[in-house]
């Protein structure tokens, strides 16, 4: 088999489209393989497929799937036409996505590397610039947007993710399929209210629940634009604010301690954060003196376990009654971060009873906040908010991305 059938064949090429030269570069560590479009047949506009008489041809390259250990470059004339409706195109290469300076070939191959290695190491090992990467990932994302029907999703994940800093994305997430839908600048209303606008009218009538931590903007934009939806205070996001009360609590107790000599808290933090539940037994036996004492943070603690007992509840009306011997405890323990979770809690407490109804969290878009996480290591940063919200699509969106 000749060369020129050799890459027609791989190419899988067909008529009016042919193979006319193979030039191997061997200084160069480069094989050229040269297209032609048969004169005589039609040149179709790639906007409405009629056929069109041809304008002109112009020179173009393309970086395809390495032969052996050479690069290999696809090189043609392609001619452009003039459509009466649509005016001068090029016409569409079967090889090709429009636009690009690869083959649909070396992209897919390029956007399986980006989503096991990350753009930086994937443009490292094929020999990419960071910005041709980028595009790569540009086209990825865009097609996979176009692709991406528009279905209802019941239940939805809000929350937020650092880009920069103290800088912010807002992130709506499929909470049953656990890939991101929608990415909006900012934690404000306005973001969460972009997120629901790229929603359809039956996209939003479909919601009916959302997880979200107590972010009042977030409240707000959802009640808004989702006024059937249940809104649902994450479990795990009034576990940390729990948590943080009783560190507060603790770091008081351990400077007034050491005031007059004492150590007893040193080192203890983590003893009062982990979950019981995860806990190893020695982990428990060496927190449990601690926590049997009569230290000011070992009643802090106790108050943060009692309060994760109303996630435990099918019945708003018994979750109710628990919180309330709750915050009775906590409005009366003298401990000041406790009471002043004890009133945040209680003027959200009707939202927080949801939890009865619809027992659902924001684990999964913690998950995908590890992805993002990686993503940001593994791209050594960002130089803007849209190329950040592009690899969250792109590793997080669920999308079809080959060409």
């Amino acid at each position: 088999m000749r060369d020129r059938e050799l890459y027609a064949r791989i190419l899988g090429l067909d008529e009016p489209w042919a193979v006319t030269e193979v030039d191997l570069d061997l200084d160069g560590g480069q094989v050229v393989v040269c297209l032609t479009h048969r004169r005589e047949a039609p040149l179709l506009c790639p906007e409405c497929g009629r056929a069109c008489p041809g304008y002109d041809a112009q020179p173009r390259r393309w970086r395809h799937l390495d032969t052996c250990q050479f690069q290999t470059i696809l090189a043609a004339d392609v001619p452009r036409c003039q459509c009466p409706e649509h005016g001068v195109k090029q016409v569409q290469v079967p090889w090709a996505a429009p636009g690009s300076r690869f083959t649909a070939l070396f992209e897919r191959l390029a956007i399986d590397w980006i989503g096991a290695a990350g753009r930086q190491a994937t443009a490292r090992r094929l020999g990419l610039s960071w910005d041709q990467a980028g595009g790569i990932m540009q086209r990825a994302v865009d097609r996979g947007l176009a692709r991406r029907e528009a279905v209802a999703v019941p239940v939805l994940g809000v929350d937020e993710k650092s880009f920069q800093g103290r800088e912010f994305v807002t992130v709506v997430c499929d909470l049953e399929a656990g890939t991101a839908l929608h990415i909006a600048d900012g934690r404000g209303r306005e973001s969460l209210q972009e997120c629901y606008a790229a929603m359809t009218p039956d996209q939003r009538a479909g919601v009916a629940a959302v997880a979200m931590d107590m972010h009042q903007p977030y409240v707000a934009a959802t009640q808004a634009a989702l006024p059937d939806a249940t809104i649902v205070f994450d479990k795990f996001h009034v576990a940390k604010l729990a948590g943080d009360a009783v560190d507060r609590v603790r770091r008081q107790e351990a400077q007034a301690l050491a005031a007059s000599g004492g150590d007893r808290l040193k080192g203890t933090r983590y003893s009062w954060l982990r979950n019981p539940l995860t806990e190893s037994a020695r982990q428990r036996r060496e927190a449990a003196a601690l926590r049997a004492s009569h230290l000011k943070t070992a009643r802090a603690w106790a108050l943060k376990e009692e309060l994760m007992d109303l996630f435990r509840y099918a019945q708003a009306a018994r979750a109710r009654r628990c919180f309330q011997r709750w915050y009775a405890w906590a409005a009366r323990s003298r401990l000041r971060p406790m009471v002043r979770l004890a009133h945040t809690l209680r003027a959200r407490l009707e939202l927080l009873l949801n939890y009865c109804r619809w027992p659902i969290t924001n684990a999964v878009s913690e998950a995908l906040n590890s992805t993002i996480q990686w993503i940001k290591y593994t791209a050594r940063g960002f130089r803007s908010r849209e190329g950040f919200r592009r690899a969250i699509y792109f590793h997080c969106g669920g999308l079809q991305l080959y060409p």
